[in-house]
């Protein structure tokens, strides 16, 4: 058995951080921004409603002062990152919430440009839907690839398109396999999001998001998300009429134990669950406690002696 990830964190998996360090010899933050821009399937451009799961934030939840003028949101989050981690200096702005290029390329440009000069950024996370992508902005995204380093990350959260119906995700996986390509045509790296636990999906089903995934498509990175079910979502009807049972805590941590050994060592796992208000959710209540559900995963992962890759899907057989 062997381990690509010997920096201090001494985990089984291929971090985000593990990987930014390899990048740029020293920790780097990624720093959350509302970029003001709205969602197609919110304005009538795809569907109307948005996404069953969405908040009226956008996935935005967290962002300190999201009504802020851009320069002054970096501002504030890296004062706020620096209580906690005082030395670093090199920054990854992410445009998180909503669909971050639902824009003609001329307002991408005006708005990502108000960041992309400020002292110690060294690259975009740049979040969006895969039926928002058109040529003049991969354009536009293959040249800030060449000024510095970029990732777009890509909601697909199902590999099922009747998932995708049910949840109002208003595109197919077709799309996102056509938007991939594209981006790959120009180096792009390319993250894609997968939600576990969505309304009707099984563990199988969940597993096999990830297997279709990695084997339909050339991504670099990829973030498996827990749902959190929040209040004043359209989910939550679901939730009352029994379509949408919540993984348990075991259930959880044993499935990304599953993904993560069928996914191949050289794609960086950028996020295994996430963070939500605690006003706001409804459940499952025990994600409040993130740091209990990381640590839970790397112990099933020593338990079962095994790491990131141990059953790459990629592979005829398994590495044991």
């Amino acid at each position: 058995m062997s381990f690509l990830y010997t920096d201090n964190e001494n985990k089984r998996y291929h971090t985000w951080n593990y990987e930014l360090r390899e990048v740029f010899g020293e920790k780097t933050f990624k720093v959350p921004i509302d970029g003001g821009f709205d969602c197609p399937n919110r304005d009538g451009t795809a569907a109307k409603g948005g996404c069953t799961f969405c908040s009226v934030s956008g996935s935005g939840d967290m962002i300190i002062a999201p009504t802020a003028p851009l320069q002054e949101q970096f501002q504030k989050e890296v004062s706020f990152m620096h209580h906690k981690w005082s030395d670093t200096k090199k920054y990854i702005v992410y445009f998180q919430n909503f669909t971050n290029t639902h824009a003609p390329v001329e307002v991408l440009r005006q708005r990502y440009e108000q960041v992309v000069n400020l002292p110690g950024v060294v690259g975009l996370s740049i979040g969006t839907r895969p039926d928002c992508l058109p040529d003049e902005t991969i354009e536009y995204l293959a040249e800030l690839n060449e000024r510095l380093y970029l990732w777009v990350e890509l909601g697909l959260q199902t590999t099922f398109d009747q998932t995708s119906d049910a949840i109002n995700r208003a595109h197919d996986y077709d799309t996102y396999l056509k938007a991939v390509e594209k981006l790959r045509q120009k180096n792009i790296r390319v993250c894609v999001h997968l939600i576990n636990g969505l309304p009707g999906e099984t563990i199988p089903m969940m597993r096999e998001n990830v297997r279709r995934t990695i084997m339909d498509s050339d991504i670099q990175g990829i973030k498996l998300h827990l749902l959190h079910l929040m209040k004043k979502t359209r989910m939550v009807r679901d939730y009352r009429e029994g379509r949408l049972k919540f993984l348990s805590f075991h259930d959880y941590v044993s499935l990304i134990c599953d993904q993560l050994e069928m996914i191949p060592q050289d794609i960086v796992i950028h996020r295994l669950t996430g963070d939500a208000p605690r006003e706001s959710l409804i459940g499952p209540t025990w994600s409040l406690n993130k740091w209990e559900v990381l640590n839970a995963i790397d112990g099933e992962m020593k338990k079962r002696n095994t790491f990131q890759g141990a059953k790459d899907v990629r592979k005829e057989e398994f590495i044991w």
